[in-house]
């Protein structure tokens, strides 16, 4: 508890009675299993994921300072079933909206720094998609240099646009110093996106995957995902039929596949910072969108479940060993006998998370888009 006292300065506490049904909750739903900051801070000792709300909407151009998102996606998150009693959670509350955006930018980033210090997965509740540079700068204050996901319809690399949602990508990519090792874009919608901007991010090493792309093979943005540390979504790249509130495209994921880009970020043994952002529950429609990311992060729980299965990669037994040899070159693919995932070895004898699918090319002597881009980026 006192390790996090200088974090609790920085939170309201969750108003219980404004987001629970006069009756209260029933036996196995969440909400009689998290441990809520209400009128004591809770003893984060034992907790997996840390749940955090910050409605600043600043950033947007939004006039308003901040929205209720984060309590309203919590009525409708209680009420889920716990499943996974082998997973710790625990909601700390909502950052305080500080007198400037850049007040309620800092606090954000204090508190994930504080948390991801202790080894907790944080889970964001926004707030606008400029958030992830909270989520960024804790860790390039620890001069921690990491991979990280966004999924979104646009990439926010708009130099001309007004707010800093639409740009807060170039600051996040090209800033100096700058501790982005590799950055993958998911979802994102080609109508939407100039084509010299896709150029750049290729010129970038950065990979960018299509909504189309990743809707056919779903299953592949997994070990994109596994090697990330830091993953964000923003909610216009789910499409306005399954998320009323996301405004901007008929088209995009649909809600079960929203659920499973959240499963795989669960899964992962790095991600440890998970923002859902652009929810403003005055577009919502019954409250649907509000659902649809509680169950997403249902998801999340239940990756994480199946994910503390995984053996170390130094545990030979817990895996299946295939050599094989592309190109001139012998490599090593490991596939988990207790998740089904995949891992190749590179030339300097590291093992990426990969696919099935890079597998399968391998072995008729095709060489990995994976693997070759892992190359170049060195």
């Amino acid at each position: 508890m006192s390790d996090y006292l200088n974090i609790a300065d920085f939170l309201s506490p969750v108003n219980l009675s404004a987001i629970t049904d006069d009756e209260g909750y029933k036996d196995g739903q969440l909400g009689k299993f998290i441990d809520v900051y209400e009128e004591s801070f809770p003893d984060l000792d034992e907790a997996h994921f840390v749940i955090v709300g910050c409605g600043e909407i600043r950033g947007s151009g939004v006039p308003r300072r901040e929205n209720d998102a984060p309590d309203v996606i919590r009525r409708q998150f209680y009420q889920l079933f716990f499943w996974h009693t082998d997973t710790r959670i625990a909601d700390i509350g909502n950052v305080k909206t500080g007198a400037s955006y850049n007040d309620s930018h800092a606090a954000l980033k204090m508190v994930i720094t504080e948390l991801i210090n202790e080894g907790k997965t944080v889970i964001i509740l926004g707030g606008s998609h400029d958030l992830t540079l909270a989520q960024y700068y804790a860790y390039a204050d620890k001069r921690q240099v990491i991979e990280a996901a966004c999924v979104d319809a646009l990439i926010d690399l708009d130099m001309e646009a007004p707010f800093r949602h639409q740009h807060f990508l170039m600051e996040m990519l090209t800033g100096e110093p700058n501790f982005m090792r590799h950055y993958n874009h998911i979802g994102f919608q080609s109508y939407y996106v100039h084509p010299r901007m896709l150029e750049t991010m290729d010129k970038l090493r950065f990979d960018c995957f299509r909504v189309g792309h990743v809707k056919e093979r779903i299953e592949e943005m997994e070990p994109v995902i596994r090697n990330c540390q830091l993953f964000s979504f923003d909610i216009s790249a789910i499409a306005s039929a399954y998320a009323p509130a996301s405004k901007l495209s008929p088209n995009g994921f649909n809600g079960e596949e929203a659920c499973v880009l959240m499963q795989h970020a669960g899964m992962s043994p790095n991600v440890n910072t998970i923002g859902i952002y652009g929810y403003d529950p005055q577009l919502d429609n019954e409250q649907l969108t509000a659902k649809q990311i509680a169950h997403m992060l249902w998801y999340t729980i239940d990756g994480r479940s199946r994910g503390r299965r995984e053996a170390s990669l130094d545990d030979r037994d817990a895996f299946n060993e295939f050599h094989t040899a592309f190109a001139e070159v012998e490599t090593i693919f490991l596939q988990s006998k207790r998740t089904g995932r995949w891992w190749m070895q590179l030339p300097d004898q590291r093992f990426i998370a990969c696919s099935y699918r890079d597998y399968h090319l391998a072995s008729n002597n095709e060489i990995p888009e994976r693997w070759i881009r892992a190359q170049e980026r060195g």
